[in-house]
């Protein structure tokens, strides 16, 4: 694993972003020397926490597969970062060959390194914008020439919202979101809690962050189900209601080996657009 030397245009040198902190902690190489700085000092304080991103990465990928296996054929990954294998257009591929995909980042080094995310044959694209803008990023002249939000759309938001504080109602985004996409979408949402974190773990992650691109807001259970307002969250897994679950779990054919310490720090649903 090395990093990159390329700083694109727009990029602080000096201040860490969690795209390229996910780069880092999955194996990639589009990260710079601060991100590697605050990754060593994330991983000293928790302990687990390559072990959570993993087991999100898992979730994205399952969640989009199962919603191409119902029908959807074309995707929003919003907040994508820059992931190094099993990208969500490779996933969703093998299901529906002819599924479309939007990766969306605020990240400027998302898209001067998307050459990795692209498919060859125009099924893809990188855009550069703010999860906080729904207008300006629903309206992108890259996503509408790939998506069409009149049928039905398989919006991702993983590990995403919680960089986006009260202040900036994240709810009433994630509401806008799945306003603007037609009935019968589908929205996976994934999203850091502390309610099986000890505080102090807690306490040391949200510090690492506030000298980051974004702070980190982790939030309670009843917090996160507020995101899926006004949606039927479906099952996570065989024999199970309808409900939130670590990332882990969700989609796992084996609950009790998918429960790992690491994955109870994040937890997520899927959910339909009635």
């Amino acid at each position: 694993m090395t990093q990159t030397e390329d700083v694109p245009p727009g990029v602080d040198p000096a201040t860490p972003s969690p795209a390229r902190l996910y780069d880092y902690f999955l194996g990639g190489t589009n990260y710079l020397a601060v991100d590697k700085m605050l990754a060593d000092q994330l991983q000293a304080d928790l302990p687990d926490i390559v072990d959570g991103i993993w087991a999100n990465r898992g979730f994205h990928g399952r969640a989009a597969v199962w919603m191409a296996q119902q029908g959807i054929g074309q995707f929003i990954d919003i907040g994508s970062g820059l992931p190094t294998q099993n990208n969500t257009h490779e996933a969703v591929q093998k299901v529906m060959p002819s599924a479309t995909v939007a990766y969306v980042d605020i990240d400027p080094m998302v898209a001067a390194h998307s050459s990795a995310l692209l498919a060859a044959d125009g099924t893809t694209t990188v855009l550069t914008a703010d999860v906080r803008d729904p207008d300006a990023l629903l309206g992108h002249r890259k996503l509408r020439a790939l998506i069409d939000l009149n049928q039905p759309v398989g919006v991702l938001l993983t590990a995403v919202m919680h960089f986006v504080a009260d202040e900036s109602d994240p709810w009433g985004l994630v509401a806008r979101y799945m306003a603007a996409v037609a009935p019968g979408s589908f929205l996976a949402l994934s999203h850091g809690t502390y309610d099986k974190m000890p505080p102090n773990m807690v306490k040391a992650g949200t510090e690492h962050y506030q000298n980051a691109t974004e702070r980190l807001y982790v939030r309670s259970r009843a917090e996160i189900a507020r995101f899926f307002d006004g949606l039927e969250l479906v099952p996570p897994y065989e024999g199970a209601e309808p409900a939130l679950t670590f990332v882990g779990l969700w989609g796992a054919e084996d609950v009790e080996a998918a429960d790992s310490e690491g994955s109870r720090a994040l937890l997520c649903g899927v959910a339909r657009r009635p």
